[in-house]
């Protein structure tokens, strides 16, 4: 196989469109991959769409049609076949080569190969590729089939096989992008070429099993290539009455994994098995099957729970080489019907494994912009926050492997979404002839990934069907359902039935319940943020929950850099442009009654107030749902909050924002998630201590439960044993001495043990008498930024630095600290050589919850 890149430099032109796309018909420089509002960008032609109010200024791109073009040079290698392969084009595009249509797509999230030999002249090429105006093509869609299918938002993104996050959403930036997104290039062979190939895993006892199925075509088929992956006819494995082309498979200890294995990762052995089987001639498209063996198999385990030891695994068929990386292990899900409904329980190696998960979308609303170091920041934020789970969501794309290889590497478990969100989607050939091969080669590219755990339908398409009000609508209309109960679960069992699939999220596993019920599989929980107080947590017992959320801005610089009104205010022109969610202020501000100070009726914000308390309830209110719903362990199983990231400068509900900054909700995040948790919790009129273990062994422990006032005065303690084996909680309920406060405004419960703390605060922040200056600060510089070291001199809640105010690169190591009188933390400031110590104890710098009162 030789390949001729076509990447790099080409140029794109406006062909028509709006009023506005007139400027843009000379060609500017382009860059592949990429897409045109990058271009534009590139070339200064536009402002930043995410900058003040540019989202609507740049609102005509996506309504106009774009050219790309380039030409290169060709001198023909010696082979029988040239393919032109387009990894990804976004999205329906007409490719040209030489004058001539090679083709057309109609599909973001696959790719494309076109054989092109007889088009290729000696000498200057010219390739072409149109791509059709995104916004308008789903208005004429949807009309030419029917009218609109149901959809939230404003386009119909449903009518198309794009990223549906790309025409905006309650978080995300509407930029309806065009182009060229994924590497394109010409592919030269003869003989046989590998099309795919699957190696999927299991374990038996000791021993390793991959299972490599391995699809080739030839390169004397004719017409175009329509690959079909997994369901050709399968070849002999033996060479019995065969001629002989020979396959080789071979599976070896990843070098990495054996050379310098991480902290949580030993080293496999040094096994090296190899098999040659033979493969019939003449073969058009055909697949062959080969099992290996593995001997004392290094067992890949999720992080947290062991190690993750790789395998390199290397296919030769002729002349052509596919390889590729596999960890040995097995994964179920347990939706048996038990006395409490049915569970949701995932068990890797037959280990349950209690779910610390978050939601993950793409990471920049502009795709190509998505680096390798860029997922490997996300993925370590996720990590360090003691997440175990990636649920990649379905109005996104199948990521960059990239991020698949950091998950396997870290041991960091995915749950894949099919790419189908939050609508109804038409199932008559104009779609659905896209589908399958779209799903097929996802689930092919992915299967050998040991991170991936689950297949997901769907995202919320099937409790909006049962509840959202769908039905009247789509009387006699396909929706959707026949892909996930039939079309998905068909392709998982025929090429990965490794895994488990679920027909979507949330979903109750039984035909006669809603698909959200609390005590059967998965819930959404949506109506804390949207209607109720996050208290309203408490009155769910989900078995497993897949999301729930809570809003808060992102930094301060991150939000300054973009919103620029002045006076800055929370409903200031552009700071509500960086406001997707419906109502999103006016839940932010009802969020925060009865927590936190607000204003009288009569009197506004300070900006930098509403600021941190936004921030704060956030956080208050996710650590409160994740610890009352760990606090159900085992019954509960798990929880995915919504959501680690954002794909551009916004107000949401990530952890992490579009800079990369860590909003105080991430702590609150890495406190809820620590794999064993002390939480405190209702029980009847009183209060019980719940020791909880998500960590691969026993814990046991005396936890030392302290009523403290908060001038440090101990009230009253006492110590309970407590022991909980993984995956499992113990509990004891306090007597009134330790569970009935004196005074909840001025006391504390500490609880110590299993090597870690809790400090329960009896009152909500507006209701204590907080000390408005507790902290004596010093600081100090260091090389790299500085150190701040904090002193409480009576109880302070929440303590947290944000050095971006003072430079924008800065970031510290801890907040959300709560401080005992007399306590101290240092907090580390990073990524900022020579930044103003001094600004850095600034009291809008250093903060803490009891700097919110008047």
């Amino acid at each position: 196989m030789e390949r001729t890149t076509l990447d790099g430099t080409w140029t794109v032109e406006a062909v028509r469109g709006p009023a506005a796309a007139d400027a843009f018909t000379t060609a500017i420089e382009a860059v592949v991959p990429g897409c045109v509002h990058t271009d534009l960008l590139r070339a200064g032609r536009i402002p930043h769409p995410f900058d003040g109010d540019n989202e609507a200024a740049t609102q005509w791109i996506g309504d106009t049609v774009w050219r790309y073009r380039r030409t290169f040079e060709w001198a023909a290698p010696d082979q029988t076949r040239h393919d032109l392969v387009a990894e990804g084009l976004d999205t329906l595009a007409t490719v040209e080569l030489n004058g001539i249509v090679v083709g057309t797509t109609r599909n973001q999230h696959r790719s494309y190969r076109f054989p092109v030999g007889h088009l290729l002249q000696p000498g200057t090429n010219e390739l072409v590729i149109t791509f059709d105006a995104p916004v308008p093509a789903a208005e004429r869609l949807s009309e030419q089939h029917g009218g609109e299918l149901p959809h939230v938002n404003h386009h119909p993104y449903n009518a198309l096989r794009k990223n549906a996050s790309n025409f905006g959403w309650d978080w995300g930036v509407d930029v309806a992008t065009s182009g060229i997104w994924k590497s394109i290039g010409i592919e030269s062979w003869s003989g046989v070429r590998i099309a795919a190939v699957r190696p999927l895993v299991d374990l038996d006892g000791p021993t390793g099993i991959l299972t490599a199925h391995v699809d080739v075509e030839s390169a004397g088929s004719s017409g175009r290539f329509s690959q079909a992956i997994g369901n050709a006819p399968v070849a002999s494995a033996d060479g019995a009455g065969t001629a002989g082309l020979e396959a080789r498979i071979t599976v070896a200890p990843h070098p990495a994994s054996a050379a310098s294995p991480g902290p949580d990762t030993a080293p496999p052995g040094p096994v090296v098995v190899s098999r040659p089987v033979v493969v019939s001639r003449p073969v058009v498209a055909g697949s062959v099957t080969v099992r290996l063996e593995v001997p004392d198999v290094a067992v890949w385990w999720p992080r947290g729970e062991g190690d993750q030891p790789l395998y390199d695994v290397r296919v030769e068929v002729g002349d052509d080489v596919w390889t590729g990386r596999v960890g040995f292990r097995t994964v179920t899900l347990d939706t048996a019907a038990d006395a409490g409904g049915a569970p949701f329980l995932l068990r890797v190696n037959d280990r349950p494994v209690i779910v610390r998960g978050a939601n993950w979308i793409p990471d920049h609303a502009f795709l190509t912009e998505m680096t390798p170091e860029r997922y490997h920041q996300r993925i370590d934020d996720a990590v360090e926050a003691n997440v175990n789970l990636l649920r990649i969501w379905g109005g996104g794309i199948y990521e960059s492997d990239d991020l698949y290889d950091r998950c396997d590497e870290l041991g960091v478990l995915v749950w894949q979404d099919f790419l189908f969100a939050c609508a109804a989607y038409a199932e008559e050939p104009w779609l659905a002839d896209e589908v399958e091969p779209e799903v097929r080669e996802a689930v092919t590219r992915l299967s050998p990934h040991p991170s991936l755990v689950v297949w997901n339908g769907n995202n919320e398409n099937l409790v909006a069907y049962a509840e959202w009000g769908w039905r009247p609508s789509l009387v006699g209309r396909t929706w959707g359902d026949g892909y996930y109960r039939s079309l998905f679960p068909a392709i998982v069992a025929e090429l990965d039935p490794t895994r488990p699939y679920t027909p979507g999220s949330p979903f109750s596993f039984d035909e006669y319940l809603t698909p959200n019920d609390e005590r059967n599989g998965s819930v959404h929980i949506w109506d804390v943020w949207n209607r109720l107080d996050y208290t309203a947590y408490r009155d769910w017992n989900p078995r497993f929950v897949a999301e729930f959320g809570f809003q808060g801005p992102p930094a301060w610089s991150t939000l300054t850099d973009v919103v620029h009104d002045e006076p800055l205010d929370p409903d200031g022109h552009e700071m509500l442009v960086h406001q997707k969610a419906d109502q999103g202020n006016r839940k932010l501000a009802d969020g925060m009654r009865g927590h936190l100070p607000v204003p009288a009726p009569t009197e506004d914000w300070r900006i930098e107030d509403w600021h941190w308390a936004a921030q704060l309830n956030q956080a208050h209110a996710i650590r409160f749902g994740m610890e009352w719903f760990r606090s159900r362990t085992p019954d509960n199983t798990g929880m995915i909050v919504w959501q680690l990231n954002d794909d551009w400068p916004v107000v949401s509900w990530a952890l992490v924002d579009h800079a990369g900054i860590r909003k105080p909700v991430w702590y609150a995040v890495r406190q809820a998630y620590q794999p064993v948790l002390l939480t405190v919790q209702p029980s009847g009129d009183s209060l019980e201590v719940v020791l909880v273990n998500a960590s691969g062994a026993p814990v046991s422990d005396e936890v030392r439960v302290s009523r403290v006032a908060f001038d440090g005065t101990v009230l009253e303690s006492a110590s309970f044993p407590l022991a909980a084996d993984p995956a499992d909680a113990d509990r004891v309920v306090l007597p009134p001495s330790l569970a009935v406060p004196e005074d909840a405004a001025a006391e504390v419960l500490v609880v110590t043990g299993a090597g870690t703390r809790t400090v329960f605060d009896f009152a909500e922040v507006v209701d204590q008498v907080l000390a408005p200056e507790p902290l004596t600060a010093t600081v100090q510089a260091t090389p790299d930024g500085a150190r701040v070291h904090v002193t409480a001199t009576s109880y302070a809640r929440d303590v947290s630095l944000f050095p971006d105010r003072v430079d924008r690169a800065a970031r510290v190591d801890d907040g959300l600290v709560s401080l005992l009188a007399g306590e101290s933390v240092t907090f580390t400031v990073r990524g900022a050589p020579g930044i103003d110590t001094e600004a850095l104890l600034s009291p809008l710098v250093l903060r803490h919850a009891g700097s919110l009162r008047p």
